[in-house]
């Protein structure tokens, strides 16, 4: 029987070429893209996150563009603290919530782009 050597493709060399600190960093990059996707797969975040990427906006606006109750906005403004997305910062009573983190500014702007310029 004749051995037949078949040539490898560009994909089937590249994977082979992959050590083990590679998969294991391209995973942990994968958990990381897949925690930062959670943060934003909810409407009400996404809307949120959209009204910060214009600039600051206080708790008390917020509800009046989202239409929500202020238990609501701040529960999903906590969990967009909790996720590093936004940041606060107080003014007397008020406190001021801005996008803190330029991934979230970047992806916010695409999904601006695919999803809402037509609107």
């Amino acid at each position: 029987m004749m051995d037949v050597h078949v040539p490898a493709t560009a994909t089937q060399l590249a994977q082979a070429k992959l050590d083990e600190d590679t998969v294991a960093r391209m995973a942990q990059s994968a958990d990381n893209a897949a925690a930062f996707l959670k943060a934003l797969a909810h409407e009400g975040r996404l809307m949120m996150l959209c009204h910060l990427s214009t600039g600051e906006k206080s708790v008390t606006e917020l509800e009046q563009l989202l239409g929500a109750r202020q238990a609501a906005v701040s529960q999903q403004l906590a969990r967009l603290r909790h996720e590093g997305l936004v940041k606060a910062r107080r003014d007397g009573k008020a406190i001021y919530y801005s996008l803190s983190d330029p991934k979230t500014t970047r992806l916010i702007a695409l999904l601006y782009d695919l999803f809402c310029r037509d609107v």
